[in-house]
Formats: C-alpha cells, sequence, structure tokens
C-alpha cells in the first residue's frame, strides 16, 4: 500500500471511529432508540461458491484473507452502522455532520459488501467466455479482444491500490461499458454491475507484490463466465420491463 493510501485508510477509519462513538454518545444522552424497518435485520457473510486451494494464480493464503479479512470487515462494519443510524435517526438532537458522516459510511460499505460478493461470485470458472454475454461485449466493442484489452487497462490505472474496475449494464442508455469505481461507491448512475475486478491491494499484493498485471491475468483465468452471462440476462430482463 502506497504511504498516500495508506494515510487516506487511517484518516478514514479515524473519522469512521469518531462518527460512531460521537453517535453513541448522543443517544446515549437522549436515551431514546426506536425500531426503524430499514435498518432492522443483519447482513451475513456469504460463502465462497469454491474451494480457494483450488484457483489456480491465486494462492489460497490470499483468498482466504481477502474473504475473511477484507470482506466479513466490511460485513461487520456495515451492521454496526446500520445499528447507529436507527440510534441517531431516532435522536433528535444528533447533529447532522454526525449523521451525515454514517450515511457516507453506509454507502462505503454497502459497496464494499456488494462488490466483494459480486467479485468472489464471479471466481471458479475456467476463464473461457460465452453465452449472451459475450455476443454483447462483441457488439459493444467490436471485438471480445477490444473489450478485454480496455478492460485490463482501466484496471491497470488503479494498479496503485485503490477501486474496482466493473463491467455494467446501464439500464438508462442500454449500453455495456467498463468503468472504474473509487472507494466502493462510484460507479455510472443505473448501471448494473456484471463483472468486478478488485483492485486493491489486498487482494493481490501477497501474491504479487506490485505485479498487478499478473494479477489481472490470474483473475482472467479464473473467471466463471456462466455466471456474469446470468447477471447479464438478468439485467436484460429488468431493462425490457
Amino acid at each position: 500500500m502506497t504511504d498516500v493510501t495508506r494515510r487516506g485508510a487511517v484518516k478514514t477509519l479515524g473519522a469512521s471511529a469518531l462518527l460512531v462513538a460521537a453517535a453513541d454518545g448522543a443517544v446515549a444522552q437522549s436515551g431514546v432508540a426506536a425500531p426503524v424497518p430499514a435498518f432492522t435485520g443483519s447482513f451475513q457473510p456469504k460463502p465462497l461458491k469454491f474451494d480457494p486451494a483450488k484457483l489456480p494464480g491465486l494462492s489460497e493464503r490470499l483468498l482466504k484473507s481477502h474473504w475473511e479479512n477484507n470482506y466479513q470487515g466490511s460485513v461487520k462494519t456495515l451492521n454496526a452502522v446500520r445499528s447507529r443510524l436507527a440510534s441517531a435517526l431516532a435522536d433528535k438532537d444528533a447533529p447532522p455532520a454526525i449523521y451525515g458522516g454514517l450515511k457516507r459510511e453506509e454507502a462505503h460499505r454497502t459497496g464494499s459488501v456488494v462488490l466483494h460478493e459480486l467479485y468472489f461470485d464471479g471466481l471458479g470458472g475456467n476463464g473461457q467466455a460465452g453465452g449472451r454475454i459475450k455476443q454483447a461485449i462483441d457488439a459493444a466493442y467490436g471485438s471480445f479482444a477490444t473489450w478485454e484489452a480496455e478492460y485490463r487497462r482501466t484496471a491497470m490505472s488503479l494498479a496503485g491500490g485503490s477501486g474496482w474496475t466493473i463491467l455494467s449494464y446501464n439500464l438508462h442508455t442500454g449500453a455495456l461499458g467498463t468503468s472504474w469505481s473509487w472507494d466502493h461507491m462510484h460507479a455510472p448512475a443505473a448501471g448494473i454491475p456484471l463483472l468486478v475486478l478488485d483492485m486493491y491491494e489486498h487482494s493481490f499484493h501477497m501474491d504479487y507484490g506490485t505485479q498487478a498485471a499478473k494479477y489481472i491475468d490470474a483473475w482472467f483465468t479464473n473467471l466463471d463466465w456462466e455466471e456474469v452471462d446470468r447477471r447479464y440476462a438478468r439485467a436484460a430482463a429488468i431493462a425490457r420491463g
């Protein structure tokens, strides 16, 4: 992780801790709390659908660390933030700045949970593209090879260690497109993610250090294109209404 990225992460975690503590303090003073349906219940970690010891080019140690620490860490934090939001909403004296900070953290952690689940569920295949999604990519980019080159280039633009590369189907424009997502929550409006690549350093540094391109090679080798095709079919069905 670069010094800039590390400082940013420490700053974000520090700010989040202060916001949670402040929200707890505000609620403790008011003694007001009420159940909010939108914040009830809790998210549970989704199990890996593949054996992490059997993905060529991606070590079991890397995959388990990624799943257990980064993904499950976001699941736990999202549940905690939702609980704090319910309490802060019930407290009429909670400062807007505190509530706004919790909402930002909710968006950040929700994005992390969703994208990580799409990432892991997209692995465990043989890397051979097919189905309607391949035909759609061919049509959108002129050739699958052109799309792959563009996707790889987008991913390498994030190789410093922060962000996601996303192939999405846009319900508004009706088009496929590749984008980068910074901070788990920056992507085109109305885009349904079909294929996501985690480019945060925690997803590859343990195996590849700074050689992000080799990690991208390994990721492509292990893609489950049948899953991506199913996602595309669901998105297209939504678009048709």
